[in-house]
């Protein structure tokens, strides 16, 4: 069941900055903004600061992945930016998708 797009132009990243409130944590950081829509939208940013292409990328998956799995929890209706800080780096799985849940139960975006 496909519930979420993914945001990719800069000008809805932008818009979620400017508009979306965000909440952070030791490796991630959740900018979170209704889309008034029946559907989430998820955009993942992982700067050069945060390692070499590979390490991002292994970010990138792991981030969507600890997202699709839980994504039955989430709210629905919203655009969520969610960027890695240096720290992620090298984390496993279980860390990172720990870090996903808390800030959307910060965000109370989460049952």
């Amino acid at each position: 069941m496909e519930y979420s797009g993914s945001l990719k132009k800069n000008r809805d990243f932008q818009t979620v900055y400017k508009i979306g409130r965000s909440y952070a944590n030791k490796y991630l950081v959740m900018y979170v903004t209704e889309n008034h829509t029946d559907r989430n939208r998820l955009g993942i940013s992982v700067s050069k600061k945060v390692g070499n292409s590979i390490v991002r990328h292994r970010l990138t998956r792991l981030l969507r992945e600890s997202y699709r799995l839980q994504e039955d929890r989430f709210q629905r209706g919203l655009d969520i930016v969610v960027i890695a800080r240096a720290g992620a780096k090298g984390r496993t799985y279980q860390e990172i998708e720990s870090a996903l849940i808390h800030l959307a139960g910060l965000h109370k975006i989460i049952d």
